[in-house]
């Protein structure tokens, strides 16, 4: 049992469905290595956690494609998997359980906007996970863990083409307009542990959608997909 309850807590509890058998390990999923630095709590970081959690998040998700998409190949349950699990999907959720207002941080994370930064947000939902599994097991955290999943991957499989949005957008717009998109880098910001590009997606010389990403290759995806949406091109 944990000496020093987080109040919030029961709060996270009450989100999941869950009740922590052992509170310490939910104490430990919350924990950034940077809140040590100024704790005298005999506790660690969610690290470890999060190394476990990223295997389980993996299997849970390639589980439920392998069984939804059986005629699918393995390049395509890749690629689906992969979009489920990034970082940015990944902090999408948290910010869904509002698990930045959770976080237990160091004062120098918390000025730097650590309760919003996608890494931190992403490893704790990873952490979370295999803090379920260890308190309960694999099917209670699926019970709790997969109805979280499930609009990631549903919105990762909703185009169930071949090709990723990059090779989508060329195929139509050469297509109709017989013209290949071009992709500029037209920002950058972020510390170098979490740099964040944009990019637009040109046609012709016209902008047709912009996207950011933790590299210039998911940036210029996020853009091609804003592309596709924005003229309305990608809805089967």
């Amino acid at each position: 049992m944990r000496d020093n309850a987080d109040t919030a807590t029961p709060g996270l509890e009450a989100r999941l469905g869950h009740r922590f058998r052992d509170p310490y390990l939910l104490d430990l999923a919350l924990t950034h290595t940077s809140y040590l630095n100024e704790t005298a709590e005999p506790i660690d970081d969610n690290q470890r956690l999060e190394y476990l959690g990223d295997a389980i998040v993996d299997l849970l998700v390639a589980e439920v494609l392998y069984l939804q998409f059986p005629h699918a190949r393995e390049g395509q349950l890749t690629r689906w998997r992969s979009q489920t699990v990034s970082t940015e999907a990944l902090a999408g959720l948290a910010r869904g359980l509002s698990l930045g207002g959770y976080l237990r941080l160091g004062r120098g994370e918390e000025n730097t906007g650590g309760r919003d930064k996608d890494a931190n947000l992403a490893a704790v939902v990873e952490a979370l996970t295999a803090a379920l599994y260890l308190d309960a097991g694999w099917e209670e955290m699926k019970r709790v863990m997969l109805p979280l999943f499930t609009p990631l991957i549903q919105r990762a499989t909703a185009h169930r083409g071949p090709h990723d949005a990059r090779s989508r957008l060329q195929e139509v717009v050469q297509a109709r307009i017989g013209v290949t998109p071009r992709y500029l880098e037209v920002g950058e910001q972020g510390p170098d542990h979490d740099r964040r590009f944009s990019i637009q997606a040109v046609i012709g010389d016209e902008v047709w959608g912009e996207g950011t990403g933790h590299s210039k290759q998911a940036a210029a995806q996020a853009a091609a997909e804003r592309a596709l949406e924005s003229r309305h091109l990608d809805g089967n």
